[in-house]
């Protein structure tokens, strides 16, 4: 999981929801009543879509595990406890179909005093409660934020583990490649390596790169300038 910069959507779109808010709220919208009035809005949805994926990290990664296809939009905050943030663009995120509903399905953990456990990426970097081992392909939770986003979304699960230390091996060989390929291959690479799943792999290795002392299994020198090259588009 890495951090989501949310974009800011045209006026149109955002009266749009404003008015279906307003809406829900002079009804006193229950949770029914939330998401029979959010299934029925085709087109705001479809609208609302288009603008998560181009957010999302990938070619429309879900913005939780960071690998499979995000195929819906999930309210972060669940309809069954804020009703009234059903067309709420800051409650929007793109999620696949096992973070979504065999993961999180109604599960939204609070702390003692009622604040949220569950890292939301679009306004909370999820570094600060998340370390990613990249030889293991696993994540170890910093915080109880991170211990509970974990094992909500099941970040350690087996198949996203041994694709997180696939894509290890996978960007270390793209990059090496990238320093000695000429500039027309390694615009091709850097889209290629901006295109792929698991971007919290990338981020990870980017974050290492900057340390006066880069791990060596990083993948050496050679790999430690292309992160740095990388990250500061040179």
């Amino acid at each position: 999981m890495i951090r989501i910069h949310r974009v800011d959507l045209p006026e149109s779109l955002a009266r749009d929801l404003a008015r279906r808010t307003g809406g829900l709220s002079a009804q006193k919208a229950d949770a029914h009543r939330a998401r029979a009035a959010w299934k029925s809005a085709k087109t705001t949805r479809s609208r609302l879509t288009g603008h998560l994926v181009e957010m999302a990290t990938g070619v429309s990664r879900c913005m939780y595990c960071g690998d499979s296809l995000g195929a819906a939009i999930d309210h972060f905050e669940p309809l069954h406890e804020t009703p009234l943030r059903a067309f709420d663009w800051l409650n929007h995120l793109l999620a696949c179909t096992h973070c979504n509903s065999h993961g999180k399905r109604d599960r939204f953990p609070r702390d003692a005093v009622g604040a949220p456990l569950l890292i939301d990426p679009s306004s909370t970097d999820p570094a600060d409660h998340l370390w990613l081992s990249l030889t293991g392909g696993a994540y170890e939770p910093l915080t109880p934020r991170g211990e509970a986003t974990i094992a909500v979304f099941g970040l350690n699960r087996a198949d996203l583990v041994m694709g997180r230390r696939a894509a290890f091996t996978r960007t270390k060989c793209m990059l090496r490649e990238l320093g000695r390929c000429a500039r027309e291959e390694a615009g091709e690479i850097r889209s290629s390596l901006s295109a792929q799943p698991f971007a919290d792999v990338l981020a990870a290795m980017i974050t290492a790169s900057r340390l006066a002392n880069p791990p060596a299994f990083l993948g050496g020198p050679e790999v430690v300038a292309a992160l740095r090259a990388y990250e500061h588009g040179s």
